[in-house]
C-alpha cells in the first residue's frame, strides 16, 4: 500500500502548447484572408440597386478589366487572364457541377469598356449554360 501512495497520477493539463498553436493559426489566417479575395482591378459603374439575398452556391463572376482581359473566379487560377474559349469552358464545367444549387452568374466589367464587350461577356456565359446573367455595380454615392 505504501507504493501506491507514492505513485500518484498528476491530472493537470499543460495549456501553453495549445495557446502557441492557436496564436500561430491566428497569424496564418490573418495573413491569408486578404489574399483570398479576387484582386482583379475593375472600375465599376455606379447604380442604385437593392442588394441580392445570400446564395447557396458560390456565384460565377466573369470580370473584364480596362485592357479587355477576362478573369473568372471559378477558374483554377482566378488571377490569370483567360481566353474566351477557356472562360466559357471553365464556367460551363462549374455550372454543370453546381447545377442543383443553381449558382448566380454575374459580369463585372470596367465602366470604360464599350457596351459591346459587356454583351460579348454575357453571351459567353449564356453559351456556358447560364440561365440568367446579372451585372455587378457599385452603389451610388448619396
Amino acid at each position: 500500500m505504501s507504493r501506491q501512495k507514492r505513485r500518484r497520477l498528476i491530472a493537470e493539463i499543460n495549456v501553453v502548447p495549445y495557446i502557441d498553436v492557436m496564436l500561430v493559426l491566428l497569424v496564418i489566417f490573418m495573413i491569408t484572408a486578404p489574399l483570398l479575395s479576387q484582386s482583379v482591378q475593375v472600375s465599376l459603374p455606379q447604380a442604385s440597386a437593392n442588394a441580392l439575398p445570400t446564395m447557396k452556391a458560390k456565384p460565377v463572376i466573369l470580370s473584364i478589366n480596362a485592357e479587355d482581359q477576362l478573369f473568372l473566379n471559378v477558374a483554377p487560377e482566378p488571377k490569370n487572364a483567360l481566353s474566351e474559349t477557356n472562360a466559357t469552358t471553365y464556367a460551363a464545367a462549374y455550372l454543370k457541377l453546381e447545377q442543383k444549387a443553381d449558382p448566380a452568374v454575374f459580369v463585372k466589367a470596367d465602366r470604360h469598356l464599350p457596351y459591346g464587350k459587356v454583351i460579348r461577356a454575357m453571351t459567353l456565359l449564356q453559351k456556358a449554360g447560364a440561365k440568367t446573367v446579372g451585372l455587378i455595380t457599385n452603389p451610388t454615392k448619396s
